[in-house]
């Protein structure tokens, strides 16, 4: 069994509760592969990186339990579940049933201004890749994508989709992130809200497509 490391976790606040916090920086940490299949990470370990005490990580790693994105070690802590590449290649094939229709149904140059309001947050995107922020850049994609689905107005759908990203694991973020290929990944964000600025579905349906396309392809790296 691979020993628990020591992980780049930040020192939570108090803005959200503790247990919301907690579990927002492990997910993250699940996403971008810091956290690591095999290796069994306590509650009292984590919390004494975090600063807090033990229960708020405790019950957060039980929220993410839930979400399969780890499983309860009688005695020991919790362990990161493992994603086969058939895994990896059916979450690609739903997520591309679903968002791929969804975002170019979207394109309409009279929503225009809905999809501005998008602009900033593709920035971030493109501005957390550049300087190899992955933390930022996972939290700006998330954001991105859950936002444009929701001008969808289904609800159902955008939580389908979040749950689908949530439990995928970007472990090739940081070589792209080291290549410097990384921000032309991020580019797409921009790419497709020009695409659906000017109305143009069979664009978007395609700049999608070969978004979700490269993010297995990140898992893959």
């Amino acid at each position: 069994m691979a020993a628990e490391e020591r992980l780049d976790l930040p020192v939570v606040g108090e803005r959200q509760s503790l247990r919301e916090q907690v579990a927002h920086a492990l997910r993250a940490a699940l996403v971008t592969g810091e956290m690591r299949p095999g290796v069994v990470y306590s509650a009292p370990v984590l919390a004494a990186q975090f600063g807090v005490s033990a229960t708020p990580v405790r019950e957060a790693m039980l929220d993410l339990a839930k979400e399969g994105l780890v499983e309860a070690v009688r005695n020991k802590g919790f362990r990161v579940t493992e994603l086969s590449d058939r895994d990896l290649d059916e979450l690609t094939e739903i997520r591309q049933l679903i968002e791929v229709p969804t975002i170019a149904r979207l394109a309409d140059a009279s929503r225009a201004e809905e999809f501005e309001r998008l602009r900033p947050v593709a920035q971030r995107i493109v501005d957390a890749a550049e300087r190899a922020d992955l933390l930022a850049y996972i939290d700006a994609d998330l954001r991105f994508h859950v936002e444009l689905l929701s001008l969808s107005g289904n609800a159902h759908l955008v939580e389908v989709v979040r749950d689908l990203r949530n439990r995928a694991r970007l472990y090739g973020l940081s070589q792209l992130s080291a290549r410097g290929t990384l921000p032309d990944s991020a580019r797409e964000h921009l790419l497709l809200l020009d695409a659906l600025k000017a109305g143009d579905r069979e664009a978007a349906e395609r700049i999608m497509g070969e978004h979700i396309h490269h993010v297995r392809d990140i898992w893959a790296d």
